[in-house]
């Protein structure tokens, strides 16, 4: 049948659709996977907290069919405020009885309407910083400067989200905790592993990218470099700017295959869900589509590695520690069980059950600085619950959480802080290998 006489276009798209040729309209197979059956409402945080059909996933879906019919326009600002506010944080994937993939359908909205309509200045900066290696490196230099001089001790004179990312910031220091020894891990002839640095990752915790090779490497994974690696891409896919994502994507293809690893590795929820859907985000391009598949095929976040070894038990840490879920790890990349693992291999820590763990903490990338009343509304249960704990340590493996959950407990007056899960083994693996300390 040719394509006239084909009611669907081959990306799947009516012909007749009021947006032809866009991101949504080639992801229109996905929608129309939604049977409206309701179960995703009460796993949605933002209609959990707003209590508006239009805030949920079946809403969302809704409205995205609606642009595809033009019954609603895409100029219509009410429609791009309910679609803002989704944080993306895939809770809805997990319980969907019919696989609606909602975090594709969701991007390929953003991408849609953000041709259109412009991202807000604020928010474009902040893409570009995370898209250009010098000026990332410069403002990551800039803010370890700022967090020398303990600038965010002035966060309470400060008002709205200037405190609040000035917390963000003072979050990002090694909790006292954690003040760790020095170890040489034992010698590994295993599967070799690149680390995908990250851009915050690298900038604010160098510490545990280097705790992530330390474990790794007493687990028997060799570490080799990766040099020309950039960006995952998952502030750029998330916020609609699909073109950026391409470009960061194929720059991370090139430097992972010339390391030769049999794995790369993250350390961080959003990156390693991004590079596990590179394939799909190159699907459409002939030269990288297959490139893009080996290489996700290749991705592990180090906790999936570590828990594949045992892990190795460390030595006795007498901390109160809860775990909280990064979305993107338990929901995207559907990992749930290796972070606790890592956890349990610790001797002498208390690991604490934490309500509702799986919910989204309300960073969501840039979300808590673009929707700060949403993202404060999804955070102050979670930060309710942390305090029923009674943990001193909150454990979690994503630069955003770490920093929205660090920020609201400092917010709150509390003492517990954030920790990323391998930096609690890194500090039992010191006391096991019991080299001199340092501080």
């Amino acid at each position: 049948m040719t394509a006239a006489g084909n009611p669907r276009t081959l990306h799947g798209a009516p012909e007749h659709c009021a947006l032809p040729d866009t991101p949504l309209a080639h992801a229109r197979t996905g929608l129309d996977a939604c049977v409206h059956c309701g179960f995703c409402l009460q796993a949605c945080p933002t209609y959990v907290v707003l209590e508006d059909e239009n805030d949920s996933p079946r809403g969302r879906l809704l409205l995205m069919r609606s642009l595809l019919e033009g019954a609603v326009s895409p100029d219509d600002e009410s429609v791009r405020g309910h679609l803002d506010r989704c944080l993306g944080c895939r809770a809805c994937e997990t319980v969907c009885p019919s696989g609606v993939p909602y975090g594709h359908l969701l991007e390929a909205t953003r991408a849609t309407l953000t041709k259109r309509h412009p991202l807000p200045i604020g928010a474009r900066v902040m893409l570009a910083i995370f898209a250009g290696p010098r000026l990332m490196r410069v403002a990551m230099a800039l803010g370890r400067v700022a967090r020398a001089l303990r600038i965010g001790a002035f966060a309470r004179f400060l008002p709205g989200r200037v405190s609040f990312a000035l917390r963000m910031l003072e979050s990002t220091r090694v909790p006292r905790a954690m003040r760790r020894g020095t170890y040489e891990p034992p010698a590994a002839d295993g599967p070799t592993f690149a680390l995908l640095e990250g851009c915050v990752m690298q900038g604010l915790y160098a510490a545990t990218n280097d705790a992530t090779a330390r474990t790794l490497t007493v687990n028997g994974y060799r570490a080799i470099p990766a040099p020309g690696q950039r960006c995952c891409g998952a502030l750029h896919a998330h916020a609609g700017d699909d073109d950026a994502a391409r470009r960061l994507a194929r720059r991370n293809i090139e430097a992972f295959e010339r390391s030769g690893a049999d794995y790369i590795v993250s350390n961080a929820a959003g990156c390693g869900a991004m590079m596990k859907e590179y394939g799909q985000l190159l699907a459409d391009d002939p030269g990288w589509a297959e490139r893009a598949r080996a290489l996700a095929a290749r991705v592990r976040d180090v906790s999936e590695l570590l828990a594949a070894q045992g892990p190795v038990p460390g030595g006795p840490l007498d901390l109160r520690v809860t775990y909280d879920a990064p979305c993107h790890l338990i929901h995207a990349q559907r990992i749930s069980a290796p972070p606790l693992k890592v956890l349990a291999a610790i001797p002498g820590l208390t690991l604490v059950p934490l309500t509702d763990a799986e919910y989204c903490c309300g960073a969501a990338g840039i979300y808590n600085l673009l929707e700060p009343a949403t993202s404060d509304a999804v955070l102050e249960p979670k930060l309710a619950n942390i305090a029923a704990t009674g943990a001193s340590l909150v454990a979690t493996g994503n630069p955003g959480c770490l920093m929205q959950i660090g920020a609201g407990l400092r917010r709150a007056g509390s003492d517990a802080r954030t920790v990323h899960p391998v930096d609690l083994l890194d500090a039992s693996y010191a006391r096991k290998f019991a080299l001199p300390t340092s501080r």
